[in-house]
């Protein structure tokens, strides 16, 4: 631990002052500047260079900083004292992620700080290998015991040349049904660095930027719970800064404020940075968990896995009795643990005969999960069941009614955006959940921010460009390859993703002659199984997928098989958006999806060193992509594998 006087900080306030702060590897660095009175921070992390070591600085001096009510904690500043490089271990289990035990170390900062008018704060510094959190820690001021945060200054400022991969933050109010902001905006991939973002709101997190051979950053948030609301990204000024944005007026059809109210002490949420020469720590992080603690206990053993979903393919006019008992049938068949009966149930079905589909879940050893839209007055989406999921007093009661019945999940629908009244409500809707048992998927959403770990009951998000865009456009499906290759870098790389993939239809409609066309090949679609990770995975395979001369036994014995919980992920190779080479272990036993996006075959030379000398199970496509084929291989002692994948083609192994 190293302690830095309170003495050393003194000075006056025109004086600049800066403490380098280091990860327990000393590979990676943050500088806390404190320059006139403001506060920035320089990032960055060191190689070593014929026995020198070299800085290599990713993010540029970046400002710090809050505004409120009670105080502007931007200018003004000066440092009281700090305690710095403090070592604390993150020691904790996670059930419905891409690992499931977390052994990592970080270094801990604390400054104390002072406005001119004598108002107190902290900034808290956590520095890990290849990542990076901060925060502000504010006491009460003096008899004030609460405060609102109307903005932050909070800012990551990139050098010219870094090109970004990201998706814009969209206006509220807008899309199908005023449902929008859901975060399913499409990414544009190496875009230069000040592009305007679509809609002049700026981008979603989390916001991936490449300094080409200087290294990657992932930024994100995490933390974020009832007493805040979520943030993203503005637009990039003229020299290369993001600054964290807060939620825009008209979400939430107006209501509610776009800053955050809590009581004093608190503490804002963290601001996360995940940096590296290499993009294996950018898909292998674990910093969105690290720092938050679960918030209470779990009322049950939760559990993940595989579910079916009649409405991905056979849409609206599934949801009737007659297709969900074929969907329960199909989950029996395949060994599967759930199935989702989507949104119309209770018009179309009816409370009673969901009763008795609940009976036959019992029967088949199948459990069941339930859409409900969370409206309570912030768009037009129609669809039931409504208003169950917004008022306590109902919500508990709708609950009690699904505990009785043995229904397993919710999948709550349509989201208002990210004001903290709207966070509030999905916070509202996990707790009560837990009290009756019950697991949560939320779609047409916002981001989990370290919701894994916070949420005992917490299943997975959208908050995605997901699997339903298959099928509403063409567009979708001729850019699957593409999105399905990006995401493990960035939008799964920091929380849980419903994509609700693996489409083993070629045409995307009930009878499979009608209707959008999947481009992508049989085993690519097999390794989004792999590259997407949800502890409770809603695949969109259908009855006719049973059928040999549809879908070739080899490819079902997988499907019945793949598992939806990992123990660790590692990243062997790839780039977004155009290839990927992902590594999952489930128990004793390994997973590899090699993914191909590109127009033109890729050759890969691999080394898989946790198969070395093992029997596996190798699928891939034909040198067209239309004859999927499953072979037994032994790799070498080395683990070597070479294979050359089609264009828009997979290898699985496992």
């Amino acid at each position: 631990m190293k302690f830095l006087s309170i003495l050393l900080f003194l000075l006056p306030v025109a004086s600049s002052q800066a403490v380098r702060l280091y990860s327990p590897d000393r590979m990676t660095y943050a500088d806390v500047v404190l320059n006139e009175g403001k506060l920035s921070y320089r990032a960055g992390y060191r190689k070593i260079v014929k026995k020198d070591t070299v800085d290599v600085c990713l993010l540029k001096d970046s400002p710090l900083g809050l505004y409120s009510n009670v105080a502007d904690f931007t200018q003004g500043l000066s440092l009281r004292g700090a305690e710095t490089d403090m070592p604390v271990c993150c020691n904790y289990t996670l059930r419905q992620s891409k690992v499931s035990q977390v052994d990592v170390e970080y270094h801990r900062s604390i400054f104390n700080l002072r406005t001119a008018n004598g108002n107190r704060f902290e900034l808290e510094f956590y520095v890990g290998n290849n990542n990076i959190a901060y925060r502000y820690n504010i006491p009460m001021q003096g008899e004030t015991a609460a405060i609102v945060v109307t903005g932050e200054a909070s800012g990551f400022r990139f050098p010219e040349g870094t090109t970004t991969f990201l998706s814009p933050q969209s206006d509220p109010m807008m899309g199908w049904k005023r449902t929008k902001p859901s975060y399913e905006e499409e990414y544009t991939p190496d875009e230069p660095i000040g592009t305007k973002s679509k809609y002049g709101q700026g981008y979603t997190f989390p916001c991936l930027f490449h300094e080409g051979d200087a290294g990657w950053v992932l930024v994100s948030e995490t933390g974020v719970d009832g007493r805040y609301c979520a943030a993203h990204l503005s637009d990039c000024s003229a020299d290369g800064l993001y600054t964290i944005a807060f939620p825009m007026q008209g979400e939430n059809n107006g209501f509610g404020s776009t800053g955050a109210q809590f009581g004093l002490p608190g503490s804002t949420p963290w601001r996360t940075i995940t940096l590296s020469p290499t993009l294996a720590p950018i898909v292998e992080t674990t910093v969105p968990f690290d720092l938050v603690e679960e918030l209470y206990e779990p009322s049950i053993a939760y559990k993940g896995g595989r579910s079916t979903w009649s409405w991905i393919i056979w849409q609206d006019e599934s949801i009737v009795y007659d297709d969900q008992v074929a969907f329960i049938n199909l989950a029996a068949q395949l060994g599967w643990e759930y199935c989702l009966i989507d949104g119309g149930w209770e018009t179309n079905i009816g409370r009673e005969r969901m009763e008795q589909l609940f009976a036959l879940c019992r029967e088949k050893g199948v459990a069941p999960f339930v859409w409900y839209n969370s409206n309570g007055g912030w768009n037009d989406a129609p669809q039931c069941a409504k208003q169950r999921m917004y008022s306590p007093i109902v919500r508990k009661k709708e609950m009690k009614w699904l505990q009785e019945n043995g229904v397993k999940g919710i999948k709550v629908d349509f989201f208002a955006g990210d004001k903290q009244e709207t966070i509030r409500l999905y916070e509202q809707i996990l707790s009560d959940a837990n009290d009756y048992g019950i697991q949560v998927i939320f779609h047409g959403c916002t981001l989990p921010r370290g919701w894994e770990r916070m949420y005992p009951n917490y299943c997975s998000s959208e908050a995605v460009l997901a699997s339903e865009n298959l099928v509403f456009n063409q567009h979708f499906d001729d850019m699957e390859g593409f999105n399905a290759t990006l995401h493990p870098f960035c939008r799964n790389a920091v929380g849980s993703m419903e994509f609700g993939g693996t489409v083993l239809q070629r045409r995307l409609n009930r009878n499979n002659n009608g209707g959008t066309t999947r481009k992508v090949s049989d085993v690519f679609e097999l390794a989004t199984a792999i590259a997407f990770q949800s502890s409770v995975q809603n695949f969109a395979l259908t009855p006719m997928n049973m059928d040999e001369s549809v879908t070739p036994k080899f490819e079902i014995d997988f499907m019945c098989q793949v598992p939806t919980q990992w123990d660790e992920t590692r990243l062997i190779d790839g780039y977004p958006g155009q290839y990927l080479v992902l590594a999952r272990r489930a128990g004793s036993r390994w997973y590899i999806a090699a993914m191909n996006a590109r127009q033109e075959p890729l050759k890969l030379n691999l080394s898989l060193p946790m198969l070395a000398g093992s029997r596996v199970t190798w699928l891939s496509d034909g040198n067209d992509g239309q004859a999927p084929s499953s072979q037994s291989v032994v790799l070498d002692r080395k683990g070597t594998f070479k294979t050359t994948i089609p264009a828009q083609c997979a290898v699985v192994l496992y």
